[in-house]
């Protein structure tokens, strides 16, 4: 099942033009159900290496811990850094989901400390559905290397001043917020604006199946229902390019075939 699910989404993402992705999963949300960790992996492995080798693409893990408001966190916590830290490679990053009010960023400092100094990379989520204070949270708790969301960071110009400053990526999902609500419609989300401020920002998808959206169908709202021009969605594409954590060889030859593309289109 596990092989299958990793499998298919790769292909599926492959089949929108993909060739490097970072995947989120919560093995927690398994390994409470009794499945051993190792079968979790083993899965999800085999079905990653099952897409590179049909279609060529690259997949590589974030494990995150679920933010459940009014629950002990502690298991899930120490048990999704030890899955990360027992697969490292394979696994590149930990990240924190789900909710964003009632689940403090503190609480999770050892852990994403522990990431940091084993040499994982720290994606977690803030500034969706709460303000900026949770992204400086994340920051200064969780040593963020990039924000998942992270829209609500204009709201503060000291934090919009130190994001850029430190080029902290903030990883943007129009459809998600206009599902859960943070955004009225597309018309009205920030991206934008995040764009005019400087604000280093990608497009991403979130849960796709959740959502009812795609990559693709990302880049064609930021197209026709954000308002943004032709030039700053190829930015945006070379900007994912730049924020992920795929080798360097890989980024350059990504790169290199954007760059072709764009030749051939008028911007």
């Amino acid at each position: 099942d596990f092989a299958l699910l990793a499998r298919e989404t790769a292909l599926g993402l492959a089949a929108q033009g993909v060739r490097y992705a970072e995947i989120t999963f919560t093995p927690f949300l398994h390994i409470q159900r009794g499945i051993d960790a190792a079968e979790v992996f083993d899965g999800v492995e085999r079905g990653r290496r099952e897409a590179e080798e049909t279609t060529g693409i690259q997949l590589r893990w974030v494990t995150d811990i679920p933010g459940l408001p009014g629950m002990d966190l502690r298991p899930a916590a120490e048990a999704t850094i030890e899955f990360a830290l027992s697969h490292r490679g394979s696994v590149i990053a930990l990240g924190l989901g789900g909710s964003e009010a009632g689940v403090p960023r503190s609480q999770f400092a050892d852990v994403f400390t522990a990431a940091r100094d084993a040499g994982l990379h720290r994606v977690p989520h803030a500034g969706e559905t709460t303000g900026p204070r949770t992204i400086w949270d994340s920051l200064e708790y969780l040593h963020a290397e990039r924000i998942g969301h992270g829209i609500r960071a204009i709201d503060d110009p000291v934090l919009v001043d130190h994001l850029r400053a430190q080029h902290v990526p903030l990883e943007v999902c129009p459809t998600s917020n206009l599902r859960t609500g943070v955004v009225a419609d597309y018309s009205g989300h920030p991206l934008s604006t995040m764009i005019k401020m400087g604000l280093p920002v990608s497009l991403n998808s979130d849960d796709p199946p959740m959502f009812g959206t795609t990559l693709r169908d990302e880049y064609l709202h930021a197209l026709r229902g954000l308002g943004l021009t032709r030039r700053q969605v190829v930015d945006l594409a070379v900007a994912a390019v730049d924020h992920s954590f795929a080798p360097t060889a890989l980024k350059a030859a990504i790169r290199a075939d954007l760059a072709g593309v764009v030749e051939g289109l008028s911007l």
